[in-house]
């Protein structure tokens, strides 16, 4: 790969036969498996075992996963119309199913969806704009087809929105690195994560194009290993100089003077500036304070949620204990019956961060005006999630 994103595709849309396409993020580094899912149930699924994972890339995944839904109804009503009159094919569609009944359909695929994880705020952004499109194009009368076609192209926008955001977001890291850095990060913020360039790993992949050589140290990220399975393989794939190193590792290459900025990703940003991130970046960031080391966190405008005054708003996904005693072992390498704590996330506090980078620019502390001068902006945008 010669540029990012280029041929690592996290989620797209197969028009032609109405199919979600997801790259299995489970099987990687091994192997390269396209998913092909149609159902709300297999979407569900694929967002919940960690298939497709991301904020980005989950939130564009539940919305086509909701045109899907709409295009599964419509189409079959369609189908069973097709010996009836080209001319009143229109009116048997809507006919065949109730308004009232397909927008509850949906309502309820929404819900079921934002049920797969809990802690990514762009998964319940993506589901409000995809049932805010739904409730307008009905309360204006459009027929079923077109309320079909309105949803498509809702979800469309999330996806080209993202994109954008998030070369925005890597233009702007770049301006705060210089060439030959030592940069660590922590996870998968990635093209892997989004739909294009990722967040944290964006000034990475825009660097290499460049030719700032940066020099990336990446954690492996237990128990899930995000870091050693999936930034290790796109930011090699680009040919980004990185190294993979244990999660413990970091604060001897911190000391010995190999990381000059910290950059990672994130779920969720409160109102006062704490963020949600994959488990263990909490300890990255107290370690990047004892070192004096800069401490960024990449977040699109679609993870800040002003309904979580702090951090400790912010709902703590908890997985299978599994994932930490038998996932990445011949064998199970924890004694059986042993209790086992394995929340998905944490949370930074502000205090710890140096600068949130959204597709705006860089805020600074105080994070509470700061990030209400950020919510001005979306306003005027009228891409604020409805949060809050």
């Amino acid at each position: 790969m010669t540029g990012p994103g280029q041929k690592l595709k996290a989620v797209a849309l197969d028009d032609e036969k109405n199919e979600l396409l997801l790259l299995d993020q489970t099987l990687l580094p091994g192997e390269c498996r396209i998913l092909h899912l149609k159902t709300t149930e297999e979407i569900h699924e694929a967002i919940q075992s960690l298939r497709v994972r991301g904020a980005p890339a989950i939130g564009v995944a539940a919305a086509y996963g909701v045109y899907l839904a709409a295009a599964a109804t419509v189409d079959a009503a369609t189908a069973a119309a097709a010996t009836v009159a080209a001319a009143t094919v229109a009116a048997t569609t809507t006919a065949a199913v109730d308004r009232e009944d397909f927008r509850r359909r949906l309502l309820e695929a929404a819900r079921f969806l934002a049920t797969s994880r809990p802690t990514a705020v762009n998964l319940f952004w993506a589901l409000d704009r995809m049932t805010d499109c739904l409730e307008r194009s009905l309360s204006h009368g459009l027929q079923l087809p077109a309320v079909k076609a309105a949803l498509k192209d809702a979800a469309d926008a999330i996806r080209d929105e993202d994109e954008a955001v998030n070369r925005s977001i890597g233009e702007n890291a770049l301006a705060l690195l210089k060439p030959g850095m030592g940069l660590l990060t922590h996870c998968n913020a990635g093209q892997l994560a989004t739909t294009r360039y990722g967040t944290a790993l964006a000034p990475m992949l825009l660097g290499q194009e460049r030719g700032y050589g940066f020099k990336v140290f990446a954690d492996e990220t237990r128990p899930l290993l995000q870091g050693a399975r999936l930034t290790a393989y796109e930011l090699m794939a680009a040919g980004v100089d990185v190294t993979l190193i244990c999660d413990n590792m970091a604060s001897i290459v911190m000391k010995n003077g190999w990381v000059q900025a910290v950059l990672v990703g994130c779920d969720r940003v409160a109102a006062n500036g704490d963020t949600a991130n994959k488990i263990g970046t909490s300890g990255v960031a107290i370690l990047a304070k004892h070192y004096q080391i800069p401490f960024y966190v990449c977040a699109p405008t679609s993870t800040l949620d002003f309904g979580c005054a702090t951090g400790a708003d912010i709902p703590i996904e908890l997985r299978r204990p599994e994932e930490v005693t038998d996932l990445w072992y011949r064998q199970r390498m924890a004694p059986e019956g042993v209790g086992v704590y394995n929340p998905a996330f944490d949370v930074t506090d502000a205090a710890l961060i140096t600068g949130i980078i959204t597709e705006f620019g860089a805020v600074q502390p105080p994070y509470g005006e700061s990030l209400a001068t950020v919510r001005r902006q979306m306003e005027q945008r009228r891409s604020f999630p409805p949060h809050g």
